[in-house]
């Protein structure tokens, strides 16, 4: 792969309840493990960070494809969900959904669409054959 951008950060503190930031300043959170595992929930952690960033990468493949298909792509959005799970190893693994909104289309372009971004999005090539990632299409024109 020839690197085209090389994103940097750091955690420190306590991992989950500590303090990850990027080299340039631009994100600088606090981090803390949610009420469901125990955690105060006060801070972000690294599941909703990853939710942030897989819906915003795929939403950008789309628009990609979208726009080359000449697709119309008013309101389109896309949402993640980031599941953390016990492993039967006793590890911990992730699973993910993408819940994808594209109201200005006809479910049949809309799947076109969908399956040429998750074939582009650099979340999706991360993922795919690591973690599930179920792919549903919300809303769809008639």
């Amino acid at each position: 792969m020839k690197p085209l951008y090389t994103a940097e950060a750091l955690a420190s503190g306590e991992g989950r309840d500590g303090n990850a930031r990027t080299n340039d300043g631009k994100l600088d959170v606090t981090l803390s493990s949610p009420v469901e595992l125990g955690g105060n929930g006060q801070g972000t952690n690294p599941e909703q960070l990853f939710a942030a960033g897989y819906a915003a990468c795929f939403h950008s493949a789309l628009r990609l494809v979208g726009r080359k298909e000449r697709a119309d792509l008013t309101d389109s959005a896309v949402a993640a969900k980031v599941h953390l799970g016990q492993l039967d190893d006793a590890g911990f693994g992730l699973a993910a959904e993408l819940e994808i909104a594209l109201p200005a289309l006809d479910l049949a372009t809309a799947e076109a669409l969908v399956a040429k971004a998750h074939q582009i999005c650099p979340y999706s090539n991360a993922t795919r054959g690591n973690i599930s990632v179920d792919i549903r299409i919300m809303e769809f024109a008639a």
